[in-house]
């Protein structure tokens, strides 16, 4: 570029206009997630003062545009603020970083930790109205777009007191605006109910004609019970941890189930922290000392080298981390993630010394707990020697079908769920569309799975056989299929020159030695046939290493991550010819991915965490995107292969 740069291109954003330039920065998106969280920043203030003893009822009011939240705490100040020349209310609403919570004197515990939460809301929507009843009067202002209309005025006498602030998204940020989400608010303000026991959230609006009142007294109890309500409990009464000083006070509950997936609800100062944070990682380490130590004192483990990890620890609980603290330091604006160091051996020691206590208080909980621990690490090590066998079957150029069958034949039953990938319709448009007609062909789907590749080409073919190893995968490709066989890919059941065309679809990187397999489908292909091959490739040599890294942790049968370039070679080596290719990306989920019979609880914690960590070669081509909620999307890239025997 040729544009000279000086100091006429230093651009400074003042107030408001930063947060409306660049409101991502500020509530994370401006989509669905991002208006959402004006809403919880208005109900953060009311929850505020509800931990202050100030406030015992907030109310949440739905319309189609717009959005109001109610408190009966102490009314936001009204009095001319002494450094502005405003009144407080005004400040609080135009000023960043302005607030009463960086004082420490109205609060102990405060989720406004920024003084960014009214000034946010204020700035990201079109108009807003702020009324507030305190000492007999009641106070009204009108702001558009983060600019009051007129200053704060008295507008007559009422009783009471308290807050209510409506505000209207701005439509020219959220353009995706088109109300809010009623399930949505009602489970937020259910979970507040639970962590502030004997305030009342009500929901007003919505499909609902009578407003929808929440309020528990159980406390975290009975969130863990809520959120347990479709689980199977280990033990009935869950254990219990707490902990208070000037600084901080910890409440948790947890509880084993019959599960896989652990669930571990955390809350800083009533804000869901999504993605964890010092907080939790404290209390997953208590927790893991805590049952180490009642193992080995019970006998269940032979020493220090054979303790439990967190990970086997972590299997099939249900726990909820209730954290108030005085100073909470936080990842960003939204707070979904604590970053505290100082609350960390705090957490950890208490948590330890009190699940050991109560374990030793009752040894049948600890029996259950240690049992079901001992079955994760069995199925872990199962899964291990599975992935070791499968190595030196590499090494030997040996195929145990066996060990396919076993992963195979579990995984039917939940195969169309396993992947969004399997029944995508481009993708298998892709592969439809690459077959040039021939109504009179034989098909040979080779493979199968469920057929839902080989039925693709209904329509286009006389007739369409399915392959498949496993008793229960050929059950489910009869269902799509004309005639299904069942047999290997390593000596095709079917005599020389039969089909008139072949496919399969992500089968030849599970197989060592995918040469023999590409030799048996060119044998039973008549002269002129075609082969047409889907298989997910890396983005280049950047992701080609990491790639197997993930894929070999969800499947341990993974032999090859074929680049494009080996696997064109791999083709054309077979003596297969008229080569072209059609790519296709798809956004595939990665947790309903990993969902699945063959990949372990601890080799889905890791592949998670490979994204997480994933190197920055490998981000700069490959693309991904972990949600706010921690939900991981990977935009997988699937390359078809047609290809001809010769005449």
């Amino acid at each position: 570029m040729n544009k000279k740069y000086s100091v006429r291109d230093i651009v400074v954003l003042s107030g408001l206009e930063a947060v409306r330039k660049n409101p991502w920065m500020y509530v994370g998106s401006v989509s669905e997630t991002g208006y959402h969280q004006l809403l919880w920043e208005l109900v953060y203030n009311s929850v505020d003062e509800a931990l202050a003893g100030a406030c015992s009822k907030i109310g949440v009011t739905l319309a189609d545009d717009h959005c109001a939240v109610e408190d009966d705490g102490r009314g936001i100040p009204t009095e001319l603020h002494p450094g502005e020349g405003v009144s407080a209310c005004e400040v609080v609403l135009t000023k960043l970083h302005s607030g009463s919570k960086f004082s420490r004197a109205s609060y102990r515990f405060s989720a406004g930790l920024h003084g960014l939460g009214l000034s946010c809301v204020n700035a990201l929507s079109e108009r807003l109205t702020v009324e507030i009843r305190r000492n007999g009067t009641l106070y009204a202002q009108e702001y558009r777009r983060g600019a009051p209309k007129r200053p704060l005025r008295a507008a007559g006498k009422t009783a009471g007191r308290g807050t209510r602030i409506t505000f209207w998204p701005d439509k020219k940020i959220f353009k995706t605006f088109r109300g809010f989400n009623e399930a949505l608010c009602a489970e937020f303000l259910e979970e507040l109910s639970f962590l502030n026991p004997g305030v009342e959230f009500t929901l007003a609006g919505g499909r609902n004609a009578a407003p929808r009142s929440f309020r528990n007294g159980s406390g975290i109890a009975g969130l863990l019970s809520r959120l347990n309500a479709a689980a199977r409990p280990l033990f009935a009464k869950p254990l219990e941890v707490r902990l208070e000083n000037k600084t901080l006070c910890c409440g948790a509950v947890l509880q084993w189930t019959t599960g896989r997936e652990p669930l571990i609800r955390s809350y800083v100062n009533c804000v869901n922290t999504v993605h964890g944070g010092t907080h939790v990682s404290a209390f997953r380490r208590g927790l893991t000392r805590a049952i180490n130590r009642s193992m080995t004192e019970t006998g269940r483990l032979a020493g220090a080298g054979d303790a439990a990890e967190a990970d086997e620890v972590a299997e099939g609980l249900t726990a909820v981390i209730d954290l108030k603290l005085a100073h909470p330091n936080f990842e960003g604006q939204i707070k979904t993630r604590l970053t505290n160091a100082d609350v960390s051996a705090t957490i950890e020691n208490a948590v330890c010394a009190q699940v050991l206590a109560a374990l030793k208080k009752d040894p049948r909980t600890a029996a259950v707990i240690a049992d079901k621990i001992l079955q994760v690490r069995k199925a872990r090590l199962a899964a291990r020697r599975v992935a070791e066998k499968i190595y030196f079957q590499r090494v030997d150029r040996n195929i145990d079908e066996e060990v396919y069958k076993e992963q195979f034949g579990a995984r039917s039953r939940n195969w169309h769920d396993s992947a969004v990938w399997i029944t995508d319709k481009e993708l298998l448009k892709k592969h439809a569309g690459l077959f040039k007609p021939d109504r009179d062909a034989v098909a040979l789907d080779v493979c199968c799975g469920s057929g839902v590749v080989g039925a693709s080409f209904r329509g286009r073919v006389k007739k369409i056989v399915g392959l498949d190893l496993t008793p229960e995968m050929v059950n489910l490709a009869k269902q799509r299929l004309d005639e299904v066989r069942q047999g290997t890919v390593y000596d095709l059941p079917f005599k020389a020159n039969t089909f008139d065309l072949v496919c399969t679809r992500e089968v030849l990187h599970l197989l060592p030695w995918p040469e023999k397999p590409v030799s048996e489908i060119f044998r039973v292909m008549k002269p002129g046939a075609q082969f047409i091959v889907g298989q997910i490739l890396p983005y280049g040599a950047a992701d080609g290493p990491w790639m197997y890294r993930v894929f070999k942790k969800k499947q341990p049968l993974i032999f090859n991550m074929f680049q494009e370039e080996d696997f064109k070679r791999l083709l054309t080596d077979a003596g297969f010819v008229d080569l072209e290719m059609k790519e296709l990306r798809v956004w595939e989920s990665i947790d309903v991915w990993i969902d699945s019979f063959e990949t372990t609880s601890l080799h889905r914690h890791e592949i998670r965490q490979l994204f997480r960590d994933a190197p920055a070669e490998a981000r700069a081509v490959h693309p991904f995107k972990i949600s706010p909620s921690g939900e991981i999307h990977d935009l997988w890239r699937w390359c078809v292969f047609s290809v001809r025997k010769p005449l």
